[in-house]
């Protein structure tokens, strides 16, 4: 049994998740499920996975709201990687080390996918981790790509653009038009990007928004674009920013296009060069599993 730590970062390769994530949903469909505990604000979620010939992951994750004002991080966890054929543990990973990957992962598989080939012009929204990821990320896939970083909180674009050596702005609206390539990584509950703004070409990737009350872009948005999500059954009744605009009929159920179970059709790509493509990031725990089995083929 292998113990993993962020220390192996330095082995893992954007490009070579992707292909896992996609290799892995060549597999039978993964069965997922979740579990909640409560004690006051803290929160207790386990999120489980068993694909039949990848394994079983069980990712357990300690929400406690007050840890930053101690200094300490709010979520705390690991993933623990069973074998698929005896069930014995393989490994523990470290919780941080396959969020940040898994999420960001999920986002560039739909970007290789979905955004154009001479996409030159990437825009973050949002200043946080996830946002420095898909910085990452985005680069693995188009290395000469520019990047700009908007953020509610100017001062944190700037604080992050200088990291990643990208440019801060602060119009949205004429970074939105700029783009060939958007990931929105906000904690927004009310829309921040306009489908107005967008043009034709762009790609979308939607990671923020994940409870049934919160969403990044408007209906206009939705509908101007060709659909896709990760998961059908992680997104459609469980995050906002699909849920909403099925229920005010915006959409249909039918207007989403595939999911990543659809990549071995061929269905998950874009058309031409001038449509819009969307892609909401779901994440789930099948996702989980993927990465980390990725991880300890990778360090192991």
């Amino acid at each position: 049994m292998q113990i993993i730590t962020s220390d192996a970062e330095s082995r893992l390769d954007w490009i070579a998740l992707t292909d896992a994530l996609a290799r892995g949903h060549s597999l039978p469909r993964a069965e997922v499920a979740d579990s909640f505990l409560y004690r006051g604000e803290d929160t207790l979620l386990t999120r489980s996975a068993w694909i039949d010939g990848l394994g079983l992951a069980v990712k357990p994750a300690a929400v406690f709201p007050g840890n930053p004002a101690n200094g300490l991080p709010m979520i705390n966890g690991a993933v623990n990687l069973f074998d698929d054929t005896t069930g014995q543990l393989q490994a523990i990973v470290d919780f941080h080390l396959v969020t940040k990957w898994k999420t960001a992962g999920d986002s560039l598989l739909s970007a290789r996918r979905l955004a154009r080939k001479d996409s030159r012009q990437a825009l973050i929204v949002g200043a946080g981790n996830v946002a420095a990821s898909m910085v990452e990320a985005y680069r693995a896939l188009f290395p000469d790509i520019r990047i700009t970083i908007w953020n509610r909180t100017a001062s944190a674009a700037r604080d992050l653009a200088e990291r990643v050596d990208a440019t801060a702005v602060e119009d949205l609206a004429a970074a939105t038009r700029d783009a060939d390539l958007i990931a929105t990584t906000t904690m927004a509950k009310e829309p921040v990007l306009r489908g107005e703004w967008l043009q034709p070409g762009t790609h979308l990737d939607l990671i923020g928004a994940y409870r049934p009350d919160m969403r990044e872009i408007d209906d206009e948005a939705i509908r101007r674009a060709r659909l896709f999500v990760d998961s059908r059954s992680t997104t459609i009744g469980h995050i906002g920013e699909i849920q909403m605009p099925l229920d005010s009929g915006a959409i249909t159920e039918e207007d989403i296009v595939a999911d990543f179970y659809d990549l071995p059709s061929g269905r998950y790509a874009r058309q031409s060069d001038a449509e819009i493509t969307l892609a909401k990031n779901g994440g789930g725990a099948h996702l989980d599993l993927m990465t980390a089995r990725y991880i300890l083929e990778a360090t192991g």
